[in-house]
């Protein structure tokens, strides 16, 4: 909104003049989703306090220390994410821009899809929530629902790392792909959900990556220079990813352990929905994988846990997802947090050097 009425005024106040440029609207994105998350972040606390007289379901099955300090903190605090995300990207987008209303819907329809989840797990003392199934039908209708819409904007096509301007073309099989990338990150990031602020950063490290990914594929020059896909319109997106990261700092401030709030479902599937759906958009799904290189771990231990549990009757891990299993081993959950943020950022890195690396 600001964008549109802000620009046809940089003729005449040159000071204006800074808002046709995306670094700027991703700086003023960022600060204003966390100028918002200040705002809305306490009395939002206060409300969800009180509807929540005993807060968010913990596992009984967790390490002793976890289930006392965790009792009684309310959850749902991912509405803090969505409203000053929203709000802030509505702000500085170009409204004409395809790709954000795409993004934008995704991360708002999986969010509640969460509300949902949450809303049934505090109001009936349900630990299962939305069934699963409802919840994965869901998932995927939305997902699915995003691959039409972009496979008519740029094309049901891949790109694949490492090789110069090589796109696979998915046909038939991109709405079933854009499922396993969109919901699949979705709810790995769920997954990861589990210690005071561990999902939080981490994802914030992944939208910086895709935002600035999003800024180069969208960039004609560099694009060409990087020998990648060129999306006409992509690089909007790092306005989004902005207010994205700014939601998620001014969060974390309420979310750093101990945490007054927890963003539950309502944040971790839309947060997860908007970076698979970024990801799509700028046609590096596969780079997602190395970015989010620690939502994929947290996932692929719950799965391994689970096959072996039932195949074997043993468990390979103390308890899953895989930060329970450090739990259980003694480590403190600072400790866990921390590292797990410094291979999330190493796994950043790894994933923007295949940009250069072809």
């Amino acid at each position: 909104m600001l964008y549109h009425f802000l620009r046809p005024l940089a003729d005449d106040f040159i000071l204006f003049n800074l808002v046709r440029y995306l670094t700027f609207r991703t700086g003023a994105a960022l600060l204003t989703a966390l100028l918002l998350s200040f705002l809305v972040g306490p009395p939002l606390i206060r409300w969800l306090k009180r509807r929540q007289t005993n807060g968010q379901p913990i596992r009984a099955d967790g390490p002793p220390q976890h289930v006392i300090t965790k009792a009684g903190t309310p959850t749902m605090g991912g509405l803090m994410i969505l409203i000053a995300l929203t709000v802030s990207t509505l702000l500085w987008i170009d409204l004409m821009n395809p790709y954000v209303w795409v993004v934008l819907s995704v991360t708002l329809a999986f969010g509640l899809i969460g509300f949902a989840d949450d809303y049934i797990k505090v109001a009936r003392r349900n630990p299962r929530g939305v069934p699963g199934i409802v919840k994965l039908t869901g998932e995927t209708v939305v997902a699915v629902a995003a691959a039409v819409m972009l496979a008519r904007l740029h094309g049901p096509t891949l790109a694949v790392p490492f090789f110069k301007n090589v796109l696979l073309d998915l046909g038939a099989f991109y709405p079933v792909f854009a499922v396993l990338v969109i919901a699949g990150t979705a709810n790995a990031v769920n997954l990861t959900d589990g210690l005071d602020g561990l999902a939080t950063m981490p994802a914030i490290i992944a939208a910086g990556a895709l935002g600035f990914i999003a800024y180069v594929v969208g960039n004609a020059i560099y694009a060409e220079y990087l020998q990648i896909p060129f999306v006409r319109g992509a690089g909007e997106l790092a306005v989004f990813c902005g207010a994205l990261i700014g939601a998620g700092l001014g969060f974390l401030w309420y979310n750093a352990p101990p945490a007054a709030v927890f963003m539950g479902d309502t944040g971790s599937l839309a947060i997860g929905g908007a970076l698979g759906a970024v990801a799509m958009v700028a046609k590096q799904e596969l780079v997602l994988v190395i970015i989010g290189g620690l939502f994929v771990l947290e996932t692929v231990s719950v799965i391994v846990q689970v096959v072996s549990f039932k195949l074997t009757g043993r468990r390979v891990f103390r308890m899953a997802p895989l930060h329970h299993h450090f739990e259980h081993k003694g480590w403190s959950e600072p400790t866990i947090v921390i590292r797990f943020w410094i291979i999330s950022l190493v796994l950043a890195l790894i994933g923007l050097a295949t940009l250069k690396l072809r």
